[in-house]
């Protein structure tokens, strides 16, 4: 069988890569054959044989005017489309499996593969994997940046002109009117349609998603696997962890208030992003910037717990799912996907996101109790699908 993977990034950048690498691999172990399309990137470490690449376009540059000038590279990228039509027709793959696309590659990729079977006749299968809102709402993580608060206001009955009102995208009046453009365009389209599965991470994610009729009939719940680890039998933790994204829907600004009001207590940052200067002059504060595989084991393994802080809506993290296969229970924010994966005084803690000085107080409770301790046991024993499981599943869908 041949399955096309597609997302927006075909080099490192956050989850939703981690699972597309790993998951195209698991597929090669199983002798499908397995193509990528995405951006062009110095970087990328997959790809396809015939080198068929969008341009790179970064949403978050501050020459984004010169995108207004051309909206349609934004709403509907006509290099992607043609360059994904080139790629069906000569791979003629079974599967074409969409994660990430919105505003680089474009809805426009749907439309090419609609294309595709009329045009060869062929049923080839359309799996989405739903890492973000961004089907249901234009900044994709259901949050007003301005505010730095959730909201569901496009879900109901609101309409996506509320991204322009709220400046949901980036804070930005012109970028919002582009995702509401694309949102408002793609919609009346109905290309959607197109999609035969769309696979939900989390049930929150399912429960937003299904407020859409047309999408309703499509989407399934299978969350995110993950690599079995041993952790060590003796782990003493040091420090209070936070692994993932330095951004402020992440909870980042907030973390860091707690961080200085509690400069007893060390915590280790481990990542990347653009507040990551406002951990100057932190001395409780250590940042050792990205880390993965066996570096990223070691230093969660290390940690007494690790702490989730996210204020917008997160689907199902690997930062809280990793953290409890390497025995360290997480302080997780109260919203989105994070209170499926947490038992709350079990592998784990719920707080109220955003609110720093009900943070601070379960921060410092728990550090001066030996609960860390007593809930590694139970870290240990949760149990997620593996790759393998995963991907057995994931195979099933793809018939």
């Amino acid at each position: 069988m041949k399955v096309l993977m597609v997302n927006k990034f075909l080099h490192p950048a956050g989850g939703a890569e981690t699972y597309v690498f790993k998951l195209g691999e698991y597929l090669k172990s199983q002798g499908y054959e397995v193509e990528y399309f995405g951006m062009y990137h110095p970087d990328n470490i997959v790809g396809n044989r015939w080198d068929l690449y969008t341009g790179s376009v970064d949403f978050h540059k501050k020459g984004f005017l010169s995108y207004f000038t051309n909206p349609l590279k934004i709403v509907y990228s006509m290099e992607a489309k043609k360059k994904i039509g080139k790629i069906l027709d000569v791979f003629r793959p079974d599967v074409v499996h969409i994660n990430n696309f919105n505003y680089q590659l474009t809805p426009s990729i749907l439309l090419a593969v609609k294309e595709y079977r009329r045009k060869y006749r062929k049923k080839v299968k359309v799996i989405y994997t739903a890492h973000d809102s961004q089907l249901v709402c234009p900044n994709h993580y259901l949050y007003r940046p301005k505010f730095r608060r959730t909201c569901e206001k496009c879900l109901n009955g609101g309409g996506f002109g509320n991204c322009i009102r709220e400046k949901c995208i980036h804070n930005s009046f012109l970028k919002s009117c582009l995702g509401t453009l694309e949102a408002i365009y793609w919609n009346k389209r109905n290309v959607y349609e197109n999609i035969d599965v769309i696979v939900c991470p989390s049930s929150f994610m399912k429960e937003k998603l299904d407020t859409n009729p047309v999408l309703a009939k499509k989407t399934v719940t299978m969350r995110n696997f993950v690599e079995p680890v041993v952790p060590k039998q003796e782990q003493n933790g040091k420090y209070v962890l936070y692994f993932g994204r330095y951004s402020e829907e992440k909870g980042i600004r907030t973390l860091l208030e707690v961080c200085r009001e509690l400069p007893q207590i060390p915590f280790v940052f481990a990542g990347s992003g653009p507040l990551e200067y406002l951990m100057a002059g932190l001395d409780n504060v250590e940042n050792v910037g990205f880390l993965k595989g066996k570096d990223l084991e070691e230093m969660i393994q290390g940690a007494r717990f690790s702490v989730c802080p996210s204020e917008c809506n997160e689907n199902c993290p690997f930062s809280v799912i990793e953290s409890m296969m390497n025995g360290t229970p997480v302080l997780g924010c109260d919203q989105g996907g994070v209170p499926e994966l947490i038992e709350n005084g079990y592998t784990g803690w719920l707080f109220t996101a955003g609110d720093v000085e009900t943070l601070k107080k379960k921060i410092k409770s728990i550090w001066n109790s030996n609960e860390p301790e007593l809930f590694r046991v139970a870290c240990r024993e949760k149990e997620f699908d593996t790759l393998e499981k995963y991907g057995e599943k994931m195979c099933k869908l793809y018939l």
